[in-house]
C-alpha cells in the first residue's frame, strides 16, 4: 500500500513521503533525501528505494529535496528530519563539507546517515556508496568523447555545482587518464551549470561562443547533458559538436536517436535508490555495522565491502548507444 504524505519545511514546495506499508505498522523510517526535487535521476532513485522497502518490508520511505540544489536547502530539511526522529539519513549531497555539522547532530540523536551518488566528508557519515568506482567513470566519460573524435580535440565539460563531491572527483580522475589513454584529447575549459537547466544551457552556449574548435561537451550530469544536447540541436551544430556524458536513457533517446549524441552512459539509478536503502535499514536497525573491510548486502544487486574510508562502489557504469538506446529508454 502506497501514499503521499507531506514533509513541513520551507526549504522545499513538496516532499514525498513513499511508503510500502501503513504508517503504523513501519518499523523503521528511512529518509532518501536527493539534491532536488523534479530530477529524473532521482525520481528514478526513489522507484528503487520504494522496491526496497517493499521487499524488505516495515520500512516507510520519506522522500524529499530542496527545490534547487543548494545545501542550504538540504541541512534545513535534515533538522526537519531530526525533530520527527526518523530512524535513518540516505543523502545525496550538494555539498560535502556544509552537510557535516547537521549530520553530525542526527548521529548524535541515534539516527543512521549515509550518502549515496554525491558523499558527504567522511565525519558527517557513517558509510558512502558510490554509483561506480570513481575512477572508471572518470575514464569513461572521456572515452565517450574520444571513441568518436579518432583525430581527437578540444573538448569541455559542463558539470554540476562546483562543490558536488562525485563530479569534481569523476572530473579529477578524467584528467589524470587524459595525458596517457587520450593524448588528443584537449580539455579547454569546465563550468558549472548547478543542476538548473536554464543555467546550464547558458553555460553550454558561452562554451560553444568561447571556443569555435569545440568537438565535443561532456556533461556527468543528467541535467546538463540534456541542456548541452539541446542546445546543439537548436543551433544546428549536430555532427560539428558531440554531446556525451552521463544520461537517463529515456530522457536523452531523442537526442541519441537525432545524432546529437553518439553514446552516454550511465549506472542503474533504480538500483542506487534500491541499495541505498538496503544499507540504510542494515545500519539503523543493527544488521551490519559501518567499518572497513565490513561486508554489507544489497539485495538482488549483490553486497559491497567498505574500504578503509567506509566507502564501496555499486557497479560499473554502462553505455547507451543507438543500439541499446531503445530498450533501456523503457525502464528508466
Amino acid at each position: 500500500m502506497n501514499f503521499l504524505k507531506t514533509l513541513t519545511s520551507a526549504a522545499m514546495v513538496s516532499a514525498i513521503a513513499l511508503m510500502a506499508v501503513p504508517a503504523n505498522a513501519a518499523d523503521t523510517r528511512i529518509a532518501l533525501v536527493v539534491k532536488s526535487l523534479g530530477n529524473g535521476f532521482f525520481d528514478a532513485a526513489a522507484k528503487g528505494a520504494e522496491e526496497a522497502a517493499v521487499e524488505i518490508g516495515g520500512i516507510e520511505i520519506i522522500y524529499t529535496g530542496p527545490t534547487s540544489a543548494t545545501a542550504e536547502g538540504q541541512i534545513e530539511i535534515i533538522n526537519a528530519l531530526i525533530a520527527q526522529q526518523v530512524d535513518a539519513i540516505a543523502i545525496s549531497a550538494n555539498d560535502p563539507d556544509a552537510l557535516v555539522p547537521v549530520l553530525k547532530k542526527a548521529m548524535d540523536r541515534g539516527i543512521a546517515v549515509i550518502s549515496w551518488d554525491s558523499g558527504v566528508a567522511a565525519e558527517g557519515r557513517q558509510m558512502h556508496l558510490n554509483p561506480s568506482d570513481t575512477a572508471l567513470i572518470g575514464e569513461t566519460i572521456f572515452k565517450l568523447a574520444a571513441d568518436y573524435l579518432p583525430d581527437g580535440g578540444q573538448v569541455a565539460i559542463l558539470s554540476a555545482s562546483s562543490t558536488a563531491a562525485n563530479q569534481n572527483s569523476w572530473i579529477d580522475a578524467g584528467k589524470e587518464a587524459l595525458p596517457t589513454m587520450f593524448p588528443n584529447i584537449e580539455l579547454v575549459a569546465t563550468v558549472y551549470g548547478d543542476d538548473d537547466s536554464v543555467k546550464s544551457t547558458d553555460e553550454a552556449k558561452g562554451l560553444i561562443a568561447s571556443y569555435p574548435n569545440l568537438k565535443a561537451i561532456i556533461a556527468p550530469t543528467t541535467v546538463g547533458v540534456v541542456a548541452a544536447a539541446q542546445v546543439v540541436t537548436d543551433m544546428g551544430l549536430i555532427g560539428k559538436i558531440n554531446v556525451t556524458g552521463l544520461a537517463l536513457p529515456s530522457e536523452f533517446k531523442q537526442f541519441i536517436d537525432s545524432g546529437a549524441s553518439q553514446a552516454v552512459a550511465l549506472w542503474n539509478p533504480i538500483d542506487l535508490g534500491y541499495s541505498a536503502v538496503y544499507i540504510a535499514n542494515a545500519l539503523a536497525t543493527g544488521a551490519a555495522t559501518a567499518e572497513p573491510g565490513s561486508t554489507i548486502s544489497i539485495g538482488h544487486v549483490g553486497e559491497i565491502t567498505l574500504d578503509d574510508a567506509t566507502s564501496a562502489a555499486m557497479a560499473a557504469p554502462f553505455t547507451f548507444d543507438a543500439s541499446n538506446i531503445e530498450e533501456f529508454s523503457k525502464i528508466y
